[in-house]
Formats: C-alpha cells, sequence, structure tokens
C-alpha cells in the first residue's frame, strides 16, 4: 500500500498505509440514535449525528485500500459481573447500566441499543471489541490484535471525543502507537467538550497525537487512485 502525506496540526504528516488501522470507537445506537440512552438523559444526539457521515466516507476509504478496520462498543455482560459498582451506582437508577431502557437493557452486550449504527456497521471480518470501561485497550485484546498485524499508526474515530476516544488515544499513546484523531469523524454532546478535546491531544508538539480533518486524509487518499485494492 502507498504512503499517503496530508495536512495536520501541529505537523504534516506521512503514513505508510501498511502499518496504519482505522479504529471507530463506540458508534452505538444507544449513543446516537434518537430515543436511545444518550437522548434519555436528555443530550442532543444530533451532535453525534454530525459525525457519521464523514466517518462513513472514511470507512469506505479505509476499506477501498484494504486497511485493518476496528470497531468498539462500550457494555458489559448481561449480569454486570464486569461492570464497577460504582460505574453500576451512578446516576439516576431509571438510566443507570443494566436499567431497562429504549432500546433494551442500558449498555448490555446483545441488546438492540448496544449494537453500531447500521450507516457503518462492521462488514464480516471486521474485528469488533468490546470493551467494558472508557479505554479500548482496557480488558480487551486490541493491543495484542494490532501487534499481530504489525500496525503502528490508528486513525481514530468515534465518540465521545472527551470520553471514549480521548481515554483511547492517550492509552494508544503510551503503548507506543501513533494516532491520528480525524476532528470532524468524532463528536460530543457537548460542543465545547469536543473541541477541548481536540486541544488536549495536539497540545504540546501533539503529546497524545495529531489532529486532522477527513477531507484531508481523504484528498490525499485520492491521488494514489491507482493503488487501491478491489
Amino acid at each position: 500500500m502507498p504512503r499517503v502525506s496530508f495536512a495536520a496540526e501541529p505537523q504534516p504528516l506521512t503514513v505508510d498505509l501498511d502499518g496504519a488501522a482505522l479504529v471507530i470507537i463506540d458508534m452505538q445506537r444507544d449513543f446516537l440514535e434518537p430515543g436511545g440512552f444518550g437522548a434519555a438523559l436528555g443530550n442532543d444526539v444530533s451532535r453525534l449525528q454530525a459525525a457519521v457521515a464523514p466517518c462513513r466516507d472514511v470507512l469506505d476509504a479505509a476499506r477501498q485500500f484494504g486497511l485493518l478496520v476496528i470497531h468498539t462498543r462500550e457494555g458489559h455482560r448481561p449480569d454486570l459481573s464486569d461492570a464497577p459498582p460504582h460505574k453500576v451506582q451512578r446516576g439516576d437508577p431509571k438510566n443507570r447500566i443494566g436499567a431497562p431502557g429504549p432500546m433494551g437493557r442500558i449498555l448490555i452486550r446483545g441488546e438492540p441499543g448496544h449494537d453500531i449504527i447500521p450507516e457503518l456497521h462492521p462488514r464480516p471480518g471486521e474485528p469488533v471489541i468490546d470493551k467494558p470501561g472508557k479505554g479500548a485497550f482496557y480488558q480487551t485484546d486490541l493491543e495484542l490484535m494490532l501487534r499481530n498485524h504489525a500496525i503502528d499508526t490508528l486513525f481514530v474515530a468515534g465518540v465521545t471525543t472527551e470520553v471514549c476516544v480521548n481515554t483511547t488515544v492517550r492509552e494508544a499513546n503510551d503503548r507506543g502507537f501513533r494516532c491520528i484523531v480525524l476532528s470532524d469523524c468524532c463528536a460530543s454532546y457537548f460542543p465545547e467538550f469536543h473541541a477541548a478535546g481536540l486541544a488536549m491531544i495536539k497540545a504540546q508538539g501533539g503529546i497524545f497525537g495529531s489532529v486532522t480533518g477527513s477531507a484531508e486524509l481523504l484528498g490525499s487518499l485520492a491521488a494514489v487512485p491507482l493503488q487501491k485494492t478491489a
């Protein structure tokens, strides 16, 4: 696969696609769809929906180029044996993890709301990481999977910017991976948190990673059409 160069902050980047993967974090129905858990908490889910189309464009390109694509979902076992009590007991009892929600039990694996939205649904062969926490590396086999595929660079998308995206990027940084966060492919219920989350990643020379937009990445990929795979 080719090397691609594109504008990014805090500095332009060149990436060897052979060592790159796309990680799409927690684009789940309960977080993004009207009537889901996120909406039940009083959040404006349209703010997360804004990331769907850019994510879809990047996902289509990643598949066309044969990049490793990994999806994550936050959720717990039906018996809550992997859910810390302090996490379960947080907030309004009727909206807690495991409680009946608009799309089944809230944040429980196998429930309709736990699934990834149809627009970004994994294809057969694309790994799905079910994680019990905010970070995609905690109590999962994500690192093993990336090492086995000789991946050193992660294009990161998903929700929410300041929570699961930021946590995963920090975990990846500590493990030696280069993270490139796709700004418009991420979103938050709180615009100020989205902006702050991106600012923290790229601060101090890219202390946790780099930030770019989907247009920059897709433009660089479009410059090498003959390299695309079926």
